[in-house]
């Protein structure tokens, strides 16, 4: 057996396709995010191994925070007082007084008995939603059908019957409920804003239906808190539908800048996930400074709307200039901004060369992140991204259009292109 050689020909395999990926060495820049410096990759880059400075445009960091003096401030004076780690998971010596109080801050945040904070979104939602539905009785989790990655890991790892229903679509959501009947537990997982579209969930309706066939809700609002609602709530804050919703699950890695992911709930179903989940119980505890900083970047976002203003002006005008220069800019309800490629190759080629000649960085979104003939750029304009930069992409991206001679899409392919997002149903529905 080639043990080695398995490996070599599965990276040849995404090699061929075109979906390698290759990390871009970045070094933001305080204070003057969203430039960086980019260090070539000597192999990927052989004829241009000089660092420069360059422009971030598809940083998860929507708001700048994870650059904002009060976050900063309380991370290095937490360390600084209470050294680097935590110790430890949180049931040995792990449980640190800034892990406390960021977890009532969050509870606070969602209007919640309780929170519990994970190491990441990813494991947040794998091990809560794996957790509660096992819990759960004959458990039926009937889960959207573009839910990411760590909802289909966290339903897989619970081992309980699912049911994927289409994108957004009432109808065949309550077709499904209806026929689990009343009497049974149901867990309905969906996310507020999907991250490669940009549309949002129908939340006021959903939580109509889970209240008519008497099921739980799970709601993943991570590219939506610190952005949305009047205290940074998500879209359910905005909707006015958070008490609607039993669990509601987060990160603190996106909007707040820096690292975490979490749940909202009552007390008792905290408390439950808190004594079974093994990616909880196993995990050793976030450091004190990093608790200490997003509780920081929490509280600012609930009082400060500067910020959550800026990023949807800045957003709404990138939308506006790229549409007016005949990009093919896919439809979109929030601040991310799909641009339709449609071709792996070409969206690798585009980026590349957005980076090696204009300094602007945006990685390609390929397959199976998105489904085949469907291949984008994802743009997420923030705060720092002043008119200047907008204008300064918009004539790299038409120069880039020009030089690959990339097809600048009608309405009517962009529609279809997100319309062959809503029906694929990619490897949720098989298990695959």
């Amino acid at each position: 057996m080639d043990y080695q050689n398995i490996f070599s020909d599965a990276i040849a395999s995404l090699k061929d396709e075109k979906r390698y990926r290759i990390f871009a060495d970045l070094e933001r820049i305080a204070g003057r995010y969203p430039h960086a410096i980019w260090r070539p990759n000597n192999a990927a880059w052989p004829q241009n191994d000089a660092e420069r400075e360059i422009v971030v445009w598809c940083s998860n960091d929507y708001l700048g925070m994870g650059q904002h003096p009060t976050v900063t401030t309380a991370l290095t004076e937490t360390v600084q007082k209470m050294g680097a780690g935590a110790g430890g998971t949180r049931n040995i010596s792990g449980t640190n007084r800034p892990l406390v109080e960021l977890e009532a801050e969050l509870a606070d945040l969602h209007g919640k008995e309780g929170a519990l904070v994970f190491t990441s979104g990813y494991v947040s939602n794998e091990a809560a939603i794996s957790t509660i539905a096992k819990l759960l009785p004959d458990c039926l989790i009937l889960s959207d059908q573009l839910n990411h990655a760590s909802m289909i890991a966290g339903v897989r790892g619970s081992g309980c019957a699912k049911k994927i229903w289409r994108h957004n679509d009432l109808d065949h959501l309550e077709s499904l409920l209806k026929e689990a009947g009343n009497d049974r537990a149901k867990l309905i997982c969906f996310e507020s804003v999907y991250s490669m579209d940009g549309d949002v969930a129908p939340i006021e309706k959903i939580a109509d239906l889970a209240e008519k066939y008497n099921a739980m809700t799970y709601l993943d609002e991570v590219h939506a808190v610190g952005m949305y609602g009047p205290r940074g709530g998500g879209i359910s804050e905005r909707d006015n539908v958070m008490d609607r919703i039993d669990v509601i699950e987060g990160t603190l890695a996106k909007a707040y800048g820096v690292l975490g992911g979490y749940i909202t709930a009552s007390q008792a179903l905290i408390d439950a996930v808190r004594s079974y989940a093994p990616g909880f119980i196993f995990t050793t505890a976030i450091p004190p400074g990093l608790a200490a900083a997003a509780k920081a970047s929490i509280r600012h976002l609930k009082e400060s709307q500067i910020e959550r203003d800026a990023q949807q002006e800045q957003a709404a005008k990138t939308k506006q200039v790229l549409k007016s220069a005949g990009l093919p800019v896919m439809p979109s309800d929030t601040h991310i901004i799909p641009i339709l490629v449609a071709d792996p190759d070409l969206c690798k080629q585009a980026t590349d060369l957005l980076l090696e000649k204009h300094g602007i960085y945006i990685q390609p979104i390929n397959y199976p992140t998105v489904p085949r003939g469907t291949e984008r750029l994802r743009i997420t304009p923030g705060p720092a991204h002043n008119d200047a930069l907008i204008l300064q992409l918009r004539d790299a991206l038409v120069s880039v259009w020009q030089e690959l001679g990339i097809t600048k899409a009608n309405d009517s392919e962009l529609d279809a292109a997100s319309a062959s997002d809503n029906a694929q149903v990619l490897h949720h529905a098989s298990g695959g």
